[in-house]
């Protein structure tokens, strides 16, 4: 049988490259699905702030999201469950990581810059999982790329059939709307920042005599071409092929101005998928089994600034997660209960009772997750994660005030076990090694260090751009590779040992030299 609360859920991310708005997506989701009352830009004032997606302070100085936030609401029905990503590509673990998360995905394209190449990064990773994608196509308010131009390059780009769902009249300064081609209505574009606009008519078909009195003749017969075209190239949808991940329906509007927003929510609620099954190691675990199960995809220290917090993000699986319950975490084999698990509005937080499959929990954490753990209720199963990739940049953390070496310590371990970046110690001297895709990483730790552990620190870039985990079948010819490349080996997280190397060459030669060691490009090499 069904479980009507899994049916109810919908839970998915929405991805972009940098500025393609997709953080103002997230807000508008939220104003339409009464989460909150009115929206604003990132950077608004203070004193009608309810809710916000972009909550760390770095961000909303810079206007980017660079952490990944939870938020939950109910829309006709649905529980609606959003996890807004970095869009910043030096952050692009920690999409990866919360796309093993979600059950579909909604790509924003601005439609000035069209493709860029974090989008096709981003999709290549929903390839990898067969993600269900739907495409919404932004800031049609402004002059940019003709709309048929668009789909041409998303299909040829991002290699997905599309299917146009809804179809903009006009563009820039002659943009006049959206008709939903899924729905048969029209709706009218009147710009409005903040509230909801409802000028919507529904008209049984395009000969309409309703349809002369909102559009000049000459916008109505582009129209009618327009569509008689999209319907001879892209058909009608095919819901299966969406689900499958081989083909994406398109949306188009202006998010800022609230426009076609509600178009892309209404269809999203109707042909999303529920949660269905995860692959774990042993076996693949369907989301209507009665025990529990779940996995932590995120962890994220002081989301509240005036609490020294740290909260893990489970997604459950399968079953019915229970407060005060007690679940197996199987890689410490212990059993934990968790006595106030969290909800998310943005960064509004409520205690959960219980939670069921596609629900994002918040469980406080004293340093007992870690990226990818998985809880159940007794079985030994670990949820396939994301591993970590090789950084590229690598730096030498130096102590700005030796009386915070304590603060220091302690606020490089919680951001690296965020997955912010990777952390490598290395002798002799305890050395702290910082390794990032990025240079805006190591802003944003130089940021938080300081402005929630009251520690400085300063960055000395070291000359290595590789590295590879190292480990090989005999013990003893692991520990005489060690020594004898001592100024090359770090400790990871885990005390795995690293080998880090100034170029690919440098690493082809160590290879070469040392053929009873194994070298790993990720940490899954168990």
């Amino acid at each position: 049988m069904v479980n009507p609360e899994i049916e109810k859920r919908k839970t998915f991310a929405i991805i972009s490259h940098p500025d393609a708005g997709k953080t103002t997506l997230t807000e508008k989701f939220l104003l339409f699905g009464g989460a909150i009352n009115t929206a604003g830009a990132v950077k608004r004032n203070k004193a009608n702030q309810s809710s916000t997606s972009d909550f760390m302070e770095i961000e909303k100085q810079r206007g980017i999201s660079v952490a990944t936030s939870v938020m939950g609401f109910e829309y006709n029905g649905k529980r609606i469950n959003i996890l807004d990503t970095p869009g910043h590509k030096d952050f692009a673990e920690d999409t990866y990581r919360t796309l093993s998360a979600v059950d579909s995905v909604i790509l924003v394209v601005d439609c000035v810059k069209g493709v860029e190449e974090q989008t096709e990064k981003l999709m290549s990773v929903c390839r990898m999982r067969n993600t269900p994608v739907i495409i919404f196509v932004n800031k049609m308010d402004r002059e940019g790329k003709d709309a048929f131009d668009l789909l041409d390059e998303i299909e040829s780009k991002l290699n997905i059939s599309l299917c146009p769902l809804s179809w903009p009249i006009g563009q820039g300064h002659t943009f006049k709307g959206v008709y939903s081609i899924y729905n048969k209505h029209l709706n009218l574009f009147e710009p409005d920042k903040t509230k909801i606009s409802t000028p919507v008519i529904e008209v049984g078909n395009l000969e309409d005599e309703q349809l002369a009195k909102f559009l000049p003749a000459q916008a109505l017969t582009i129209l009618k071409d327009d569509l008689e075209l999209v319907e001879g190239v892209y058909g009608t949808v095919d819901k299966e092929m969406y689900l499958e991940g081989l083909l994406a329906p398109v949306f188009f509007g202006s998010a800022i101005n609230n426009f076609g927003i509600k178009e892309l929510l209404d269809t999203f609620v109707n042909i999303a998928p529920s949660p269905k099954s995860r692959e774990a190691e042993e076996r693949e675990v369907l989301a209507t089994e009665k025990n529990f199960s779940g996995f932590v995809f995120k962890i994220h220290a002081n989301l509240d600034p005036n609490h020294r917090d740290r909260i893990a993000f489970l997604r459950v699986c399968s079953g019915k997660f229970e407060r005060n319950k007690f679940f197996y975490h199987t890689r410490n084999n212990k059993r934990i209960k968790f006595s106030n698990p969290m909800d998310f509005m943005a960064n509004e937080k409520s205690i959960v009772e219980e939670a069921w499959p596609g629900d994002v929990v918040g469980l406080y954490d004293s340093g007992t997750f870690k990226i990818g753990d998985t809880l159940t209720e007794g079985e030994k199963l670990q949820f396939k994660g994301i591993p970590s990739f090789s950084p590229e940049i690598f730096k030498e953390v130096e102590n700005r005030d030796p009386l915070k070496t304590k603060q220091l310590e302690k606020g490089l371990q919680q951001l690296t076990e965020e997955g912010v970046a990777q952390l490598f110690v290395m002798q002799p001297g305890n050395r702290k090694v910082i390794g990032a895709v990025g240079d805006l990483q190591f802003e944003v730790i130089a940021f938080r260090l300081e402005h929630e552990y009251g520690a400085k620190a300063h960055f000395r870039m070291l000359s290595y751009s590789r590295s590879n985990w190292v480990t090989a079948k005999d013990p003893k010819k692991l520990e005489e590779f060690l020594k004898r490349k001592q100024q090359h080996i770090g400790e990871d997280k885990d005390g795995n040992p690293v080998y880090l190397a100034d170029n690919e060459f440098m690493i082809n030669m160590t290879m070469r030299d040392y053929p009873d060691i194994e070298f790993h490009k990720t940490s899954e090499f168990k």
